[in-house]
């Protein structure tokens, strides 16, 4: 259990069988009357926010998520296959629980796993992968003073903005958070 008092910025907690982060939080003392806390709260689950008030030193149960590193193997037409780099165990996770990380996967690329109450709740991709270009147009000399960008394709066929220098067979690192490149590696 954990006192409302004591919530901060991305503190997870249970709330009617549902996982809930903090997002914000303020705690209200008016002139008259008592203290309480009133908190923005996201559903780790749905990605759907409330906004719920608590009583000052309200106590609410902590949510346990658990991360597990698992190693991503192939797509099986359904979903794609993770094998649990801990018991080699595996098992099938689909799109829409990876999201827009769907786009940056890459065979034998680890990722974390996050589960609540042995459920799968989402995925958390590395902040930075490094894809090949598998094609892009080639630049035209004398065009970089205008800080031109154009389309690539990556080997996983994902689509990025890069500048006009970055020639087909270039491996860049791209921000999975954003989608943007960042530099050649």
């Amino acid at each position: 259990m954990i006192s409302v008092n004591d919530f901060h910025t991305g503190v997870t907690i249970e709330m009617d069988g549902q996982a809930y982060q903090v997002m914000d939080f303020q705690h209200v003392k008016p002139g008259k009357g008592a203290a309480f806390v009133r908190a923005k709260l996201k559903n780790v689950q749905t990605g759907g926010t409330v906004e719920k008030t608590f009583r000052g030193g309200e106590k609410v149960s902590r949510a346990h998520l658990e991360r597990r590193e698992m190693q991503y193997l192939y797509n099986d037409g359904d979903g794609y296959v993770f094998m649990d780099t801990q018991n080699y165990e595996q098992l099938t996770i689909m799109p829409d629980q990876i999201g827009d990380g769907v786009k940056w996967l890459l065979e034998n690329m680890n990722i974390q796993v996050l589960f609540f109450k042995e459920n799968i709740i989402g995925v958390e991709m590395p902040n930075f992968v490094e894809l090949k270009v598998v094609e892009t147009e080639p630049g035209v000399k004398g065009d970089t003073a205008t800080g031109a960008t154009k389309n690539a394709t990556l080997e996983t066929g994902a689509v990025v903005q890069v500048p006009l220098f970055v020639n087909s067979g270039d491996v860049l690192r791209i921000d999975t958070r954003t989608g943007e490149y960042m530099e050649r590696a």
